[in-house]
């Protein structure tokens, strides 16, 4: 078989991989890029973009519902989901085929297949298990992503026990719902289904919802959720899923082992990731991997000289925007482009988009202390923001964290409205290095709602 030569091949299509080819490409090197299923991979396609979708219309449904409140009558609403569900896939669709045109534009090579990796700088392209091509570089990314985490004896069988891409193509809005984890895909999930009726029940195995967050964030979306009509539970295992023809019965156990028995007509499994190192050929190079994540050093590199790992496969923040990152600083360290910079996982955004919408950036207050920060903490309610009331959605908080020494913004934390569109602003000042003097000094328009952003650091 024919070895076809590249500068830089990467494996697999999604939003580290794409972007990461393409950077390649407009710094002039000869790129093909390997992708065994969808252009855009999980985040366009089963991830980030169609759950936006999906929580769109739940979005204007719910406004629908309560269209009277800003002096509109609306009669006979009800949530088509077929529509919902239609509408959702055919974004993804358009989107999937914009990366294959961007590809294309920027003159990289597209390898339908699974990559398996042969050896230093060498790679089989699969179909179907049997090798179509083989292909050589002197540096090879790995980009392969990441799956829905399955527990043992409850695993998604697509029918009563959902991952994220059943629940993304349901065919009916669940009477009552389980969401095991509480996570930003179990939450956005949870937030969808009981916002289109469905009475759902949310288990965590930690001791709040979203534990990544700051606590007070935590506790303030805890209490949202159950005023909406959630059950949340904290502290809780679940030690089995037991299926019937009339829904499937989970058992509880709370952190003092008294057990309680919940029965839902479906269950989605939202208990984390694992990164998809299975049969890449890793075998045959000397990239390490710990707890299904490839390890790398702080400019990508593997234990192969030659070899990379980026976005999820490479570990957490699991975020499309740090694996498009990601590329782009694996691929211009390779070029040798001058002033490069490894990621710092702090400046990193993360953004739920459930009803009231999540968003920080940062050190939570606790970690900061924890760092050995003397700490000074602002906080802003939305009802005091006039542009948050006009909208009709006064819930929520802004919470920034600064050094008290140095001014530093050690991070910002948000619940509310639209504040995943705010939290780049509290980003675009870590990355400046920005400290709490240039915030205050910084002129915010009026009415916003961002305008609660600096209202938090004055108070700070």
């Amino acid at each position: 078989m024919t070895a076809q030569e590249f500068d830089l091949v990467v494996v697999g299509g999604g939003p580290g991989g794409y972007v990461a080819a393409i950077r390649a490409a407009q710094l002039g090197m000869d790129v093909a890029l390997g992708e065994g299923e969808h252009l855009g991979g999980i985040c366009l396609n089963w991830g980030c973009i169609p759950t936006k979708a999906l929580l769109r219309s739940a979005e204007v449904y719910h406004l629908a519902k309560t269209s009277s409140q800003y002096g509109i009558k609306i009669n006979g609403i009800e949530p088509d989901l077929d529509a919902i569900v239609k509408r959702s896939r055919k974004i993804a669709k358009q989107l999937n085929g914009g990366v294959g045109h961007l590809l294309k534009k920027n003159k990289v090579e597209v390898l339908s297949g699974h990559g398996r990796l042969l050896g230093k700088g060498r790679l089989a392209v699969e179909v179907d298990g049997a090798a179509v091509m083989e292909v050589s570089a002197k540096h090879i990314i790995l980009a392969t992503g990441a799956r829905a985490r399955d527990l043992p004896g409850m695993e998604a069988d697509g029918k009563q026990i959902w991952s994220y891409r059943h629940a993304l193509v349901a065919d009916a809005v669940p009477e009552k719902l389980l969401v095991v984890g509480s996570g930003a895909i179990g939450i956005e999930f949870a937030s969808f289904f009981n916002t289109l009726g469905s009475d759902v029940t949310v288990v965590e195995v930690l001791d709040r919802v979203l534990p990544v967050e700051d606590e007070e964030i935590s506790a303030m979306a805890h209490k949202t959720f159950e005023k909406q009509g959630m059950r949340i539970l904290t502290g809780v295992q679940v030690k089995g899923l037991k299926k019937a023809a009339g829904g499937v019965t989970a058992n509880i156990e709370t952190a003092d082992g008294k057990n309680e028995a919940i029965t839902a007509d479906r269950v989605i499994m939202a208990v984390g990731i694992v990164g998809n190192v299975e049969d890449l050929g890793l075998e045959n190079t000397k990239a390490t991997v710990d707890r299904s994540h490839i390890v790398v050093d702080p400019w990508l590199g593997t234990g192969e000289p030659g070899l990379y790992a980026i976005g999820d496969l490479a570990g957490p923040p699991w975020l499309a925007h740090k694996a498009s990152h990601e590329g782009v600083i694996c691929v211009e360290k390779i070029a040798g482009v001058e002033d490069v910079h490894p990621l710092d996982a702090m400046n990193v955004p993360g953004c739920t988009y459930c009803q009231p919408q999540i968003a920080s950036v940062g050190l939570t207050e606790a970690a900061a202390k924890a760092a050995g920060h003397t700490v000074r903490v602002g906080r802003f309610r939305f009802i005091g923001n006039g542009k948050a009331i006009a909208l009709g959605d006064p819930e929520g908080m802004i919470k920034t964290v600064f050094d008290e020494t140095s001014g530093e913004l050690l991070g910002a934390h948000m619940i509310g409205p639209e504040v995943t569109e705010l939290i780049q602003g509290y980003a675009v000042a870590r990355s400046m290095e920005s400290t709490e003097a240039e915030l205050l000094h910084t002129v915010f328009p009026h009415p916003t709602l961002s305008e609660a952003m600096h209202e938090s650091v004055l108070d700070a």
